[in-house]
């Protein structure tokens, strides 16, 4: 079993395409293309992770349309972290799990990496080496070298495992705000 993690997929938005500079004609283009992606590579044992945003605008309020939607996503568990577009009926979708803060043991052993749509600057073993996984800022920023963004809009619109995150953090710069609330830390390098 593998854990994928992805965030911000903004499922039956129209107006996505133009703020994130999403290269798709239609929001059913769009959706298409990501669920697409995630069956590459997400296999029928895997667990997938959605941290925040799973669908947006007047097709997020339609319940056929999001159950549908949901219906298609690969995986033997579909957990959702909650955004803040998360709503009514998403939701109410048979989810393994919702929550609005996990902590999640993935990658090296006993390390409960923590999941949150939103960016932090400090969390729960941090001091450790536990990482952060969000979303919500889509192509703004890609994450310091401890907390990372796993959101479809840096990630070309694939689901991704903690290897890829850890891979990516280790390119990125460290929080520069890191020493003033973590002062007795030191970043892995």
């Amino acid at each position: 079993m593998t854990i994928w993690y992805t965030a911000d997929t903004h499922f039956g938005h129209e107006n996505i395409m133009q703020f994130c500079n999403r290269p798709f004609k239609s929001a059913s283009q769009m959706d298409a293309a990501l669920l697409e992606s995630m069956w590459k590579v997400v296999g029928p044992e895997d667990q997938l992770w959605i941290l925040g945003d799973f669908a947006f605008g007047s097709k997020a309020k339609d319940s056929a349309y999001v159950e549908q939607i949901f219906n298609q996503l690969p995986g033997a568990e579909r957990h959702l972290v909650v955004g803040n577009h998360d709503h009514k009926p998403t939701l109410e979708l048979p989810w393994d799990s919702v929550s609005h803060f996990v902590e999640l043991q993935d990658g090296l052993q006993n390390q409960l990496n923590t999941l949150c749509h939103y960016p932090m600057i400090t969390w729960n073993h941090a001091r450790k080496g536990a990482l952060q996984f969000f979303g919500h800022v889509h192509d703004n920023w890609y994450g310091s070298r401890n907390s990372v963004n796993v959101g479809v809009d840096v990630w070309d619109f694939m689901p991704v495992t903690f290897s890829d995150i850890t891979r990516r953090a280790k390119k990125l710069p460290p929080n520069k705000h890191w020493g003033d609330v973590e002062h007795r830390a030191k970043l892995n390098t």
